[in-house]
């Protein structure tokens, strides 16, 4: 058994151990929706949640890895995706999109945790008071059924089978939510943060839209000043609570530190969402347009390095990491003032002081200045961004992280998901870049452009076109493959599979390699069937002929 075999095994293990006894909490009753509702309720709260985060996560990768293929190329093949490609990415769409969509994962994991996580001293299936302490008490139950089961499989999936993960209503409907959230304006004070970094960095903020009119504006920074307000009075109350002592940081850690922490953390959650924008903004790229800073580069091809394993591999540890690093924020922001007995921040009333202790203030704060902005800054500046040398480092500590099989369960579920489903690679209907870029279009059966000119034969009616024009605009014209050549072609892509199979140990990969000669051998198939075809309608044609001249 290989070393990726083995840590996918122990880590689907663990997902499943982990989602059993969130199940038995749940029906012990020892959640809060599960007591204050009804367990039932709970179970089907929590698989909806995590099966829209799927959908939210999964949807974010394929909309901002799509734009620079030719939507005419999906049109036929995928007319759903193509409608959700059409809204995401017509004028500034797509940054709306990402605005709300942070929002959106944010309530849903929320929920999540209302309904899977443990109350206080909760127990289940008499298990050990240590395993308790590491599954339950740590909340490590929790983060790996959220992160694999509702975040990471999606991710995996997503990254390099765009076209048929959102060709579907309920990609449509999740987009159609995360734009309204958008519209509120909660989340507005994003676009200052923006349009800030645009001035620092001297590079104009490009809209793909008109200028707004005085109404529009009017609307629109009514919006900001809302959002900022908000924004400001969260940070006051949080700062408020930890120079005091009074939020849930571990005891011995000084109050600066505690503040200190707290930025820093934030900034490492910050790269890292803006690190996974820059990644799928230029994964549909040629290499020639991924940049000409040399860490650019350098990132681009750790990133895409191999047979593609590190884009989903850096999805796995990014997550891992960031999960961490929101386990700290949260220990870090959640206000711990005991009503009735602490004096309340600001000297709020009771009902305001239980609302701040919730940390929803401090999960605004994350989402806002350590998620959106960040992600807004990226799209905006991908290649930009991607020249940032902490980008290359913490791309490798991912790379780490997901190599140590903590979270290699995702591999195992998105290749379920994919084998039921039937997802393709999106190679396999529009192309590689390179392909795309030399004109190698699947729509096209010869593989060529039609060449538009303005050369006109000065001819009299009824005269024929000179012989030498003609020649000359063959010369001209790009030959389409013939089928010996194409045949050859495809028994070499063969050949070479099967040795990069006997190469390698890697399952994953073998699992990829496979994939690929089916693939050849289907092309192989469908172009026996193509050229008898023509071998047929040639064959009639001369029966036709010989019928003609008897």
């Amino acid at each position: 058994m290989s070393l990726n075999a083995v840590k996918g095994a122990y880590s689907t293990v663990l997902l499943i151990f982990s989602i059993v006894i969130v199940i038995g909490l749940i029906f012990n009753e020892q959640t809060k929706v599960s007591k204050d509702v009804h367990p039932v309720a709970a179970l089907a709260i929590i698989v909806a949640a995590l099966t829209w985060l799927n959908m939210i996560e999964g949807g974010q990768g394929a909309l901002v890895g799509l734009p620079p293929v030719d939507p005419d190329l999906y049109v036929d093949t995928h007319p759903t995706t193509h409608k959700c490609t059409a809204l995401a990415h017509k004028g500034d769409n797509l940054d709306r999109y990402l605005m709300g969509r942070q929002f959106m994962v944010l309530l849903v994991v929320f929920v999540t945790n209302l309904s899977g996580a443990p109350l206080a001293d909760a127990e289940v299936f008499g298990l050990p008071k240590i395993i308790i302490d590491i599954f339950l008490g740590s909340g490590v139950a929790m983060i790996l059924m959220t992160a694999m089961a509702g975040q990471l499989n999606s991710q995996v999936t997503a990254s390099h089978c765009m076209l048929d993960y959102i060709n579907n209503g309920f990609a449509v409907f999740t987009l159609y939510v995360a734009m309204g959230i958008e519209f509120s304006g909660l989340l507005h004070c994003c676009y200052l943060v923006q349009m800030l970094f645009a001035m620092a960095s001297g590079k104009p903020l490009e809209s793909n839209e008109p200028p707004r009119d005085a109404a529009q504006n009017l609307f629109y920074w009514g919006r900001i000043l809302v959002s900022l307000a908000i924004l400001i009075f969260a940070f006051a109350v949080t700062l408020t609570a930890l120079f005091e002592g009074q939020t849930t940081m571990w005891d011995g850690v000084p109050n600066g530190v505690a503040v200190i922490l707290f930025f820093i953390f934030m900034s490492i959650v910050g790269m890292l969402e803006g690190m996974q924008i820059a990644f799928f903004a230029v994964a549909k790229l040629p290499k020639d347009e991924r940049g000409d800073h040399p860490m650019a580069r350098k990132t681009c091809e750790l990133l895409f390095k191999g047979h593609g394993r590190n884009l989903p591999g850096f999805m796995i540890g990014r997550q891992v990491c960031v999960t961490m690093c929101f386990f700290i924020i949260a220990r870090v922001t959640t206000i711990d003032v005991e009503v009735g007995v602490d004096d309340n921040i600001f000297g709020v009333s009771d009902n305001m002081q239980r609302f701040f202790n919730t940390g929803l203030l401090g999960a605004l704060i994350t989402t806002i200045v350590a998620s959106i902005t960040w992600q807004l800054v990226a799209s905006a500046f991908p290649i930009a961004f991607l020249s940032n040398p902490l980008v290359y480092v913490f791309l490798v500590i991912c790379l780490f992280l997901e190599a140590t099989g903590i979270c290699s369960g995702a591999w195992v579920l998105a290749s379920g998901y994919k084998s039921i489903l039937g997802i393709q690679l999106d190679e396999v209907y529009i192309g590689t870049p390179e392909e795309r870029a030399a004109g190698l279009k699947p729509d096209r059966k010869d593989g060529t452009e039609p060449h538009l000119g303005t050369n006109v034969i000065s001819n009299a009616p009824g005269g024929k076109i000179p012989r030498e024009y003609l020649e000359y605009q063959q010369a001209l014209a790009a030959q389409p493959e013939t089928f010996s050549a194409r045949r050859e072609r495809i028994l070499s892509n063969i050949k070479a599979l099967r040795e990069q199979k006997e190469a390698t140990n890697n399952d994953a990969d073998i699992d990829v390699i496979e994939t690929s000669i089916k693939m050849e051998i289907a092309a192989m198939d469908k172009l026996n069937k193509a050229e008898q075809e023509e071998a047929n309608v040639e064959s009639d044609e001369e029966v036709g002929l010989k019928e003609a001249q008897a």
